[in-house]
């Protein structure tokens, strides 16, 4: 049996299939104003869209913040908050400790210096799809006002290397691409020497975990 829906739009389409595509008017090809109208009513009704919905198409839970303070150069401070939290952890990537068990890390106060020159911007957070950490910050990816991520601008200048930690795994080939060229032009962690270089953590990346 045909549903509403089905019924008003076979009927709204019937005289376009008989040849009879000329509205009151005079002018061929069109559609009559009030049918226009029928149908958008017919297709709301029937939850229909004509565009995409942005939860069907798995667009991430995006919020728009201003950076107000950089704790490093993975972790800054926004406003206003969200659900009651202010600290969001830069997500995908690591950055050398400013305080590590040895003091600060090489590159350390370079990595932060860049994060510091997004202080007061207005930026867009992508949640991860896990949304907080153990320490009780947002987990997120942050775009900036041209639309590039703050995160991948991190490993691509070589201030950060990649860092996954399932199940926040978007963008695994934007990180890696951004980390073979910081890579390959030795520039920042990818320049030290393999001494300076072992003081890193170890994320998988063939440096760091061998300590101070």
């Amino acid at each position: 049996m045909e549903s509403v829906e089905d019924f008003l739009v076979a009927g709204l389409f019937a005289p376009f299939k008989r040849g009879k595509a000329v509205p009151s008017g005079g002018k061929p090809g069109g559609m009559p104003l009030f049918r226009v109208c029928l149908l958008t009513a017919v297709l709301a009704l029937g939850g229909v869209s004509c565009g995409p919905d942005p939860e069907s198409a798995g667009r991430p839970d995006s919020r728009e913040v201003e950076i107000t303070r950089v704790v490093d150069g993975d972790t800054v401070e926004i406003s206003p908050t969200i659900e009651g939290i202010e600290d969001v952890r830069l997500i995908r990537m690591d950055t050398p400790e400013v305080s590590g068990e040895c003091g600060a890390e090489p590159l350390a106060r370079e990595a932060e210096d860049y994060t510091m020159r997004h202080a007061g911007v207005r930026v867009s957070l992508d949640l991860g799809e896990e949304r907080t950490d153990r320490y009780g910050r947002l987990l997120a990816y942050v775009r900036l006002p041209d639309g590039d991520m703050l995160n991948e601008r991190l490993v691509r200048r070589g201030l950060a290397q990649v860092a996954t930690f399932p199940p926040n795994v978007r963008y695994e080939e934007d990180f890696r691409e951004a980390q073979r060229l910081a890579r390959e032009e030795s520039i920042g962690i990818w320049g030290l020497s393999s001494e300076r270089r072992s003081m890193l953590a170890d994320r998988g990346n063939g440096i760091g975990g061998d300590g101070c």
